[in-house]
C-alpha cells in the first residue's frame, strides 16, 4: 500500500530530526517524522553544546525552548592542567558568537523538541520501524515502514536520515562510510551528588588523557575520561566500574573532593573516539543531518553543534532553491567545508594534546611555552566553530616548524 506524499519524511526522532521537522514545517513544508522509539532512554552520549551550537540554537528559534526543557547556560570553561592554575574562560566574552555554552539531559531534550515539533505542525509518529529507504534520481524517495502489522511505502521530496551514527539510512541509500583509525577512546556516566561548581564546565588536561565535567539540573554531572588507546586504560563498562573511572580521572588531575559521595545514576560505559564521516551526504534525494552525516570525535564535544549546523544549513538551502536536488547537493557541499576545518582541528589538538610516547613528548616541548606565550595560536575552533582557514602555514605556526 502506499500513503500521500510529502515533502520531508524525517527517518529518527532525535535532536536533528525534529530540530530539521520544525524547521521546515515553519517554511510551509509538510512534514513527517518516523521514529522508533516510544519514549527515549539514558545512553552515554553528548549533552554540552559548544558557543557555536548555542548560536545555531538561536538562529533556528530552539534556544529558548531548550532552556525552558531543562538546559543549563553556562557561562565559564575551567580549565585544568597539572600544576598550573585553573584557567577561567569567559564564553560569551570570548567566542564570536557571544554566546555561553549549553547543557543538558539528552532524553529531556528530545522529548521536549520532539513534542514542540507535533505542537508546530510536523506529523510524529512514534513506535514505528522503518526497513528500508529507496533514492531515487530525479523523482521520489521513499521510505518502507512497519506499523502495527503493516508494511507501507512513503514517498517524499526528499527523505531525511536523522538516525544517528549507526544510521540504516546511509546504507539502505548507498553511501560511503569513512572511518579514522582508533587513536581515543572515551567513557561517560551520568553522577549524582558531586560536589563542583554549576556555573562552569571542567576540563582537566593530561598528556594523552582529558577529563570533562558538565553540570546539568538538579546537580547532576555527565562526567566523561578520555584516554589515547596506548596510556594502558581498560575498557570501563558497567556499575562496577565507577571506582576505577574516578581513580583514573583524579590520575589525570581532576580533584578528590569533586567526586566525593558521587554515585552513578545513567549507565558507564566506554567508546572509540575515531571520526566516521560520509562525504558529501546527499544523493538521489536522501540527505543525511547530524550522526547520520558526520559523528566527530565525541572526546572533543562538537557533536550536537555540528549536528545544528547541519540542521540550519540544510534549512537554508531548502528555502533558498526551488530545485530541491539542487539544495541538497549545495547542504552537501558546505557540510564537508565546515566538518573538514573540524576534523582537521581535532587532529591537530589529539596530536599535541593525546598523542603518547617520545615523539609525541617531544612535540609538546616544543609548543608549549609557544602557547603559554600566545594562546592566539591555537584557532578557538571547539568554542567558536569551524569558520576559520586552518591551512598549512597556520598548521606550520601551530606546530612550531
Amino acid at each position: 500500500m502506499s500513503d500521500r506524499g510529502y515533502d520531508l519524511v524525517i527517518v529518527g526522532g532525535g535532536l536533528a530530526g525534529a530540530a530539521l521537522g520544525m524547521a521546515m514545517v515553519k517554511e510551509g513544508a509538510r512534514v513527517l517524522v518516523l521514529e522508533r522509539e516510544t519514549q527515549f532512554k539514558d545512553r552515554v552520549r553528548g549533552e554540552s553544546m559548544a558557543s557555536w551550537g548555542t548560536a545555531e540554537a538561536r538562529e533556528l528559534g530552539i534556544h529558548e525552548l531548550m532552556r525552558d526543557a531543562g538546559g543549563c547556560d553556562i557561562r565559564y570553561w575551567d580549565t585544568y592542567a597539572g600544576p598550573m592554575p585553573r584557567n577561567r574562560r569567559d564564553l560569551p566574552a570570548m567566542t564570536k558568537q557571544k554566546a555561553p555554552s549549553v547543557t543538558f539531559y539528552h532524553p529531556e531534550m528530545q522529548e521536549a523538541l520532539l513534542r514542540a515539533a507535533a505542537e508546530a505542525g510536523v506529523e510524529v509518529r512514534r513506535k514505528v520501524s522503518v526497513t528500508g529507504v529507496t533514492p531515487v534520481n530525479d523523482g521520489s524517495p521513499r521510505v518502507t515502514v512497519e506499523e502495527e502489522g503493516r508494511t507501507s511505502e512513503i514517498p517524499a521530496r526528499m527523505v531525511i536520515g536523522a538516525d544517528g551514527r549507526t544510521s540504516a539510512t546511509r546504507r539502505w541509500a548507498g553511501f560511503s562510510v569513512n572511518r579514522d583509525g582508533e587513536r581515543l577512546l572515551i567513557a561517560g556516566v551520568l553522577l549524582d551528588g558531586t560536589q563542583m561548581d554549576t556555573d562552569a564546565i571542567i576540563h582537566v588536561q593530561g598528556f594523552g588523557q582529558l577529563i570533562i565535567l558538565a553540570p546539568l539540573q538538579s546537580g547532576r554531572v555527565r562526567a566523561y575520561f578520555a584516554y589515547h588507546k596506548d596510556v594502558g586504560v581498560e575498557r570501563l563498562t558497567g556499575e562496577a566500574a565507577l571506582p576505577r573511572f574516578i581513580e583514573h580521572s583524579v590520575r589525570t588531575g581532576a580533584q578528590a573532593a569533586w567526586y566525593e559521595g558521587a554515585r552513578a545514576i545513567g549507565p558507564l560505559a566506554t567508546f572509540e573516539g575515531a571520526d566516521v564521516w560520509v562525504g558529501h551526504p546527499y544523493r538521489d534525494g536522501v540527505a543525511l543531518i547530524g550522526d547520520a552525516a558526520a559523528s566527530s570525535d565525541p572526546s572533543f564535544g562538537q557533536g550536537l553543534s555540528l549536528t545544528l549546523r547541519d540542521v540550519r544549513v540544510l534549512r537554508d538551502a531548502l528555502r533558498s532553491h526551488d530545485d530541491w536536488n539542487a539544495a541538497g547537493h549545495a547542504y552537501a557541499a558546505e557540510h564537508d567545508r565546515y566538518f573538514g576545518t573540524l576534523r582537521t582541528f581535532e587532529d591537530w589538538f589529539t596530536m599535541l594534546f593525546m598523542e603518547v610516547g617520545p615523539e609525541a613528548d617531544a612535540r609538546r616541548g616544543r609548543v608549549m611555552p609557544r602557547f603559554m606565550a600566545d594562546p592566539e595560536l591555537l584557532p578557538p575552533v571547539l568554542f567558536s566553530g569551524p569558520d576559520y582557514t586552518l591551512d598549512e602555514a597556520l598548521r606550520q605556526r601551530v606546530f612550531g616548524e
